[in-house]
């Protein structure tokens, strides 16, 4: 499969990284905004060629695009290689609004291609792992996913920079960085809450820093914790009345232990490659894209639904900006 990418960031090395190790992809076009980056990228990732032109770029004889750019270019880039007849995966979120997404979908299905999101949590296999020992926790009334991670931007902000992971302008912040993975894991596991509560803290360039949100459902609730400027040390757990499931990161489902009468298990490692976290969404793309649509990427695109009708309900509650 012929593939091209669009970022130079550490996420998109990461993904090309996956896709070598999983194999069937052939690397053809490279896209940075400057001639001398793309070169240079290109150059130490065996691409064939390089662009700084995306209508260009959607017009050449690439099969697929990997979408790793600022969150508010998501919508738009993705629109652009759907409409020229290429297959797309972008990294999450992969639309700001439930009503781009349906969008999307509907162009993706139109032209019979493959548009999924890049959201890694879901296809390892770690997720089916956990979905099915949750079935086994008996009644579950109290989950906990805590996901906050200092931003390596924060510095600069505290300098009064803006970098972009702190501009609204690039519908970006807490929520949509990583509070996203919570929203991700308890929509793929229970479902869509009866009920949401949030509360956001803001950062004075507009964008939030943390936040709080309890996805209430008829017999449980689900408390979400995601910061960008605070580090949290604690694992995240699904409690029933027949045990408990730890879970050590949300965002990659490495080291998740069960505890169950008193007696710790561990069910997935606390290390595995990035290579191998990434792998399986590059796997399941590649074989979605060569031989039709496949049960893992039905299965995001049906969760991505829920996932932004959560983040949309949270946006609303806290006046964001976009």
């Amino acid at each position: 499969m012929k593939i091209g990418t669009i970022g130079t960031s550490w996420i998109c090395e990461a993904f090309i990284s996956a896709a070598k190790h999983v194999g069937g992809y052939e690397f053809k076009a490279a896209y940075s905004r400057t001639q001398e980056k793309a070169e240079a990228y290109a150059k130490k990732h065996g691409f064939e060629k390089c662009y700084t032109n995306l209508t260009e770029m959607a017009k050449s004889d690439i099969d697929a695009v990997y979408i790793a750019s600022p969150n508010s270019f998501h919508y738009e880039q993705t629109k652009l290689f759907l409409e020229n007849g290429k297959s797309v995966i972008c990294e999450k979120p992969a639309t700001t609004t439930k009503e781009q997404e349906l969008e999307l979908l509907e162009l993706s299905d139109k032209k019979g291609l493959i548009y999924t999101e890049a959201i890694k949590s879901l296809y390892v296999p770690a997720f089916d792992i956990l979905k099915n020992e949750v079935a086994k926790l008996g009644q579950i009334r109290t989950v906990n996913f805590v996901f906050c991670q200092l931003s390596s931007k924060y510095s600069a902000y505290l300098r009064n920079e803006c970098p972009n992971i702190f501009n609204p302008k690039m519908h970006t912040g807490c929520l949509m960085d990583i509070g996203v993975y919570n929203i991700y894991l308890a929509a793929a596991l229970f479902g869509m809450p009866e009920k949401i509560i949030s509360n956001s803290i803001f950062l004075n360039t507009g964008a939030d820093a943390s936040g709080i949100s309890l996805l209430c459902y008829k017999d449980m609730t689900v408390n979400l914790i995601y910061s960008k400027v605070g580090q949290n040390y604690s694992p995240s757990e699904i409690i029933g009345d027949r045990g408990t499931i730890s879970i050590n990161s949300l965002s990659q489902l490495v080291g998740i232990d069960l505890i169950k009468d008193g007696k710790r298990e561990n069910l997935i490692p606390y290390n595995m490659p990035q290579h191998e976290i990434m792998g399986a969404e590059a796997a399941s793309f590649r074989d979605a894209v060569l031989y039709g649509k496949n049960e893992k990427t039905e299965f995001v695109k049906t969760t991505s639904l829920l996932v932004r009708e959560i983040t949309d309900e949270i946006k609303k509650q806290n006046c964001f900006l976009f």
